[in-house]
């Protein structure tokens, strides 16, 4: 079984967990697995300059293109 790997982030004030999903992961929805790795970090709305928080770095799905919105594929010009 693989490692874990993660990226180390230190917040700016006012940085927001749908920020940082949004930064790594391209997708706002996907603070879960950030927050899941930060267990001591306080769910706040924002947080205060110099908070460390550990960012996983997630596989990527294999979902097929022609499964999503043609807003979320790939290669939108795919039918």
């Amino acid at each position: 079984m693989a490692e874990e790997q993660f990226i180390v982030h230190v917040t700016a004030a006012g940085q927001r967990w749908d920020l940082l999903a949004w930064q790594y992961y391209g997708d706002a929805t996907e603070y879960s697995p950030i927050i899941m790795a930060n267990p001591a970090v306080a769910i706040a709305p924002v947080f205060a300059a110099g908070t460390i928080i550990t960012i996983p770095i997630l596989a990527k799905s294999a979902v097929a293109n022609s499964d999503l919105p043609p807003w979320r594929r790939t290669n939108p010009a795919q039918p």
